[in-house]
């Protein structure tokens, strides 16, 4: 191919080619100046003129609070970690045991939502550190999970983010995350393969030895 010959991307193929253009969640710089309310209150009446394109008739008493609904779980639940404000508070404490073998949290169930379809990403994250001398409560760690999930995501994403906050806050490069994800853009839509799963991972510090790597995989066994 010449190197003036362009290739035509739809916006479909590059949705189904789960493109990410950043580590960071792509936000506006005024993302937070509207309160929450008003945020519901414009999605509502937003989403509201979805459903009546689509021909619903909101009239009917399942329907009439449908966009009220979609609004309230669109701010305060499922895309609750894109407001900074809800991130969790983490307190370090000294690892006054001096354990200094792997410590492994898994099968953290997560709900994310793809940021091309706007449909569920169902998961389980696995998480290991080694301490630098501090840690954290283990409530903690499911929390980062939930956080960096409740956003529109792309999985890869998802894992770095999880892994440079794990990094940061317990002030060490020894940390590890796999992320194992079923994708309703994939099962529902599109291809419709409903057995397929997504993979990802990152590791730093110590976990890039293959040996603290395997280590790793045996727990997840």
């Amino acid at each position: 191919m010449k190197s003036n010959d362009k290739i035509s991307i739809t916006i479909e193929e590059m949705g189904d080619m789960h493109l990410m253009t950043s580590i960071d969640t792509p936000l506006r710089a005024d993302a937070f100046k509207m309160d929450d309310d008003l945020k519901m209150e414009l999605i509502a009446k937003n989403f509201t003129e979805i459903m009546h394109i689509l021909g619903l008739d909101l009239n009917d008493d399942s329907l009439n609070g449908t966009p009220q609904r979609v609004a309230k779980m669109y701010v305060k639940e499922i895309f609750s970690g894109l407001n900074p404000a809800n991130k969790p508070k983490i307190a370090l404490f000294e690892n006054k045991y001096r354990y200094k073998e792997m410590l492994v949290e898994k099968e953290i169930t997560f709900y994310s939502n793809c940021e091309h379809h706007f449909v569920p990403i169902i998961g389980k994250a696995h998480i290991a550190y080694y301490s630098d001398g501090k840690v954290i409560g283990l409530s903690k760690l499911n929390r980062i999970v939930q956080y960096y999930a409740k956003r529109p995501q792309v999985q890869e994403r998802l894992t770095i983010q999880i892994a440079n906050e794990l990094k940061e806050v317990l002030q060490t490069e020894d940390v590890a995350v796999i992320i194992d994800a079923h994708h309703l853009c994939v099962s529902s839509r599109g291809v419709q393969d409903v057995n397929s799963n997504t993979v990802t991972s990152s590791y730093g510090g110590k976990f890039i030895d293959d040996k603290v790597k395997n280590e790793f995989f045996n727990y997840l066994k």
